[in-house]
């Protein structure tokens, strides 16, 4: 038996720009946003550059592109062409894959809820962006 599977010819720029939206979303978010919170409930101190940053840097853009590559096809899986539909199937995909598994993993690890809100916060919005991005500019 032979599947047939569409691929979709994505649009290149519109993932690389997801992407960089995300990196860029991150880099507002976690240290302009919600730095002190976020470093305090982290146990970092305020100032600190953590060893390994460009690193982690250069693969959050990284895992962006993957991220948005996978919501390239679910987009255009669900046939997404507008910003809303977009941002919708990007809501799915983090009510499904980031914020049930993260509300877990805050439970076990028994972390605040308010640092599941700061980390759950920036994915929605990130989703919904790229999401919307990725329906719109096909």
């Amino acid at each position: 038996m032979h599947l047939a599977m569409n691929h979709p010819h994505l649009n290149h720029g519109a993932v690389l720009v997801a992407a960089m939206i995300q990196w860029f979303l991150g880099a507002l978010w976690y240290s302009l946003l919600f730095a002190k919170p976020w470093t305090a409930l982290t146990g970092r101190t305020e100032g600190e550059r953590p060893k390994g940053a460009v690193a982690a840097m250069a693969v959050s853009f990284l895992g962006g592109l993957i991220l948005s590559f996978v919501l390239a096809h679910f987009v255009f899986w669900a046939e997404a062409s507008t910003f809303g539909w977009g941002a919708f199937i990007g809501f799915l995909c983090w009510l499904g894959f980031v914020a049930a598994p993260l509300l877990s993993e805050t439970m076990h690890e028994k972390r605040s809820f308010e640092l599941f809100a700061i980390n759950a916060g920036y994915w929605l919005f990130a989703l919904l962006i790229s999401g919307g991005l990725l329906a719109a500019w096909q």
